[in-house]
This record gives C-alpha cells, structure tokens and sequence, in this order.
C-alpha cells in the first residue's frame, strides 16, 4: 500500500508482504511482526511496519538469529 503524505511516499508493509520479503509462512512473519524489538504496529487487528523502519531494523539486528 503506497500513500503520498507531505510529498513524502509512505511504504507500509502487512504479515502477507513480510512473508514474501523474508520467504516464511504466515504463522512466522506473524510471531516475527509481534516480537518485542520489531518495529511493527497495530491499526485496529491489522499490523503494519513501514518500509523505512524495516530497513532500519534489518541494518540493526545484522548478524543476529531470529527463531519464530
């Protein structure tokens, strides 16, 4: 879902886009959007990360072991 908010374009990724980005199953990229530390957040039951956030939090957790 891409929307353009002060000339900025904000990316927002769901469980089905991080499942494909990360080739895992629903049930993980679901235990992974709800982990402490992922910088991902609910809107109403539907959890979002946005792009940037994402990116930033790949570069931080670099050399780290997620199990879900």
């Amino acid at each position: 879902m891409e929307k353009v908010v002060d000339k900025q374009e904000v990316v927002l990724y769901t469980i089905d886009d991080i499942k494909r980005i990360f080739k895992i199953g629903r049930n993980k990229a679901l235990a992974l959007m709800s982990s402490s530390g992922f910088p991902s957040f609910r809107i109403n039951r539907k959890l979002y990360v946005s792009k940037d956030e994402l990116e930033n939090w790949i570069v931080k957790s670099k050399g780290k072991t997620y199990n879900c």
